[in-house]
């Protein structure tokens, strides 16, 4: 049976490859959306992005399949939102769209350093990502690719924060998915 291990920020994955082993064949790293910017700070700090996607190709080159699940709370933070009057559910896919923008940033800089990526979403994009199909994610694994998940579950009400990985994007993992939890900014 194969084996996988799920990292919650870039920490996890410093301390498993400072060990110089990694007995997992596939790896879902949840980012929180602040992983992107300074700390305190708003938007897209790219030299951070790219010291991501360095970590990210240095577990691939080990023949590890990655997936990434990434928060927006850099760009926007949906019940922030709504507590200054905007409706709830509206608030929160406002927040998803922030995932996308991130999940667009980490693609971009994965891709500069030769990595192959593909980006899904639980709202349908065409133009810019591919929609969450399960089998299609798989497939992107098998073929060797960084698979970035955006815009949660799809649904509002419902955090990447809270919930870790949701259960949407851990459906490509068996049951017995062993997991590390560890800070999730750098």
């Amino acid at each position: 049976m194969e084996k996988i291990f799920a990292l919650q920020g870039l920490q996890g994955i410093r301390s498993v490859l400072d060990k110089n082993m990694f007995p997992y064949s596939r790896v879902l790293l949840k980012l929180s959306g602040e992983s992107f910017s300074n700390k305190g700070e708003f938007g897209i700090n790219y030299l951070l992005v790219k010291n991501i996607a360095e970590q990210i190709k240095a577990i691939h080159k080990q023949g590890i399949n990655i997936a990434v699940v990434i928060g927006g709370g850099n760009i926007i933070r949906g019940n922030l939102v709504a507590e200054s009057g905007i409706d709830r559910a509206t608030a929160d896919y406002m927040g998803m769209l922030g995932t996308v923008i991130n999940a667009l940033a980490l693609q971009d800089a994965c891709e500069k350093l030769g990595l192959i990526t593909r980006v899904q979403t639980a709202i349908e994009m065409r133009s810019i990502a591919e929609s969450y199909v399960r089998r299609k994610a798989i497939r992107h694994l098998e073929k060797n690719r960084v698979v970035i998940f955006a815009a949660g579950t799809g649904n509002p009400f419902f955090y990447n924060r809270y919930n870790g990985s949701t259960s949407r994007n851990r459906s490509w993992m068996p049951s017995n998915i062993k997991s590390y939890k560890s800070r999730w900014s750098l």
